[in-house]
């Protein structure tokens, strides 16, 4: 069974830094892309940032390029997001996520088949 667990929220003064993980079990890590995704109060899940299964390739939403990276350790089976130069907006809850198929790019939210329970970013003004 696929479990995936993010850790590293916690509540940031603007202009700060996180660095938030998620470590991945029950399949065979380096086979699947992963994604993050956030939720702040009120709103709808909104894709962050993605990559590859390789690690070769990344995406963002453009809200946060420039501030966040993603990358992974396959040997770790854990994704990771830098968050850079906070702002309030980034306020919710980010959750990691796995691709369904193996070998297969990003290709949106529909295609993600697991998800963790999320971690809580709050960035206060």
């Amino acid at each position: 069974q696929v479990q995936l667990v993010e850790s590293g929220g916690g509540l940031v003064q603007a202009g700060g830094s996180l660095r938030l993980s998620c470590a991945a079990s029950g399949r065979t890590f380096s086979m699947y892309a992963m994604g993050w995704f956030r939720q702040a109060p009120g709103k709808e899940r909104e894709f962050v940032a993605a990559i590859s299964w390789s690690g070769r390739s990344t995406s963002y939403t453009d809200s946060v390029k420039g501030r966040f990276t993603i990358s992974r350790d396959n040997a770790k089976s854990t994704v990771y997001l830098q968050m850079n130069t906070l702002k309030p907006e980034d306020t919710g809850a980010y959750y990691c996520a796995q691709t369904r198929t193996p070998y297969s790019d990003y290709v949106g939210r529909d295609g993600m088949a697991y998800w963790g329970k999320g971690t809580l970013v709050t960035v206060s003004s």
